[in-house]
């Protein structure tokens, strides 16, 4: 006489060590504090994470004139650069531009003799 499908499904069940992963609890899924991709610094910065796959923490963090979540540090040597470097130069050609009195747009540089002659003058304050 042939076995009912149940006991022989049990007595596979018992042999087979699948049986013991199987009957395993479940874990909780574990969610991450560590904000990653694009936008991982705005995450942090609102307070859903708590620090970006770099390590920045809302400490670190500000938001710029444009509204972009950036580091206090880039943000101070980006500052520090503009005034070393570019304000020279933009004070230069303000200067030059009231000497010869232009008014209006005029390319610094450009094909014009003006545009020349202001880059000449610009070029001159900026060296001293």
């Amino acid at each position: 006489m042939a076995l009912p499908m149940k006991t022989v499904m049990k007595k596979a069940m018992k042999a087979s060590p699948m049986k013991a992963k199987a009957m395993k609890a479940m874990k909780k899924k574990a969610i991450s504090i560590i904000a990653r991709g694009k936008l991982a610094k705005v995450a942090v910065f609102k307070g859903r994470k708590e620090k970006t796959s770099t390590g920045l923490q809302k400490t670190h963090l500000m938001k710029n004139k444009n509204g972009r979540v950036v580091t206090k540090k880039q943000h101070a040597k980006g500052k520090e650069l503009f005034k070393k470097f570019a304000q020279r130069w933009l004070d230069a050609v303000m200067k030059a531009r009231k000497e010869l009195g232009i008014k209006g747009f005029c390319a610094v540089g450009g094909k014009t003799p003006q545009g020349k002659a202001l880059y000449a003058k610009a070029k001159a304050f900026y060296a001293e």
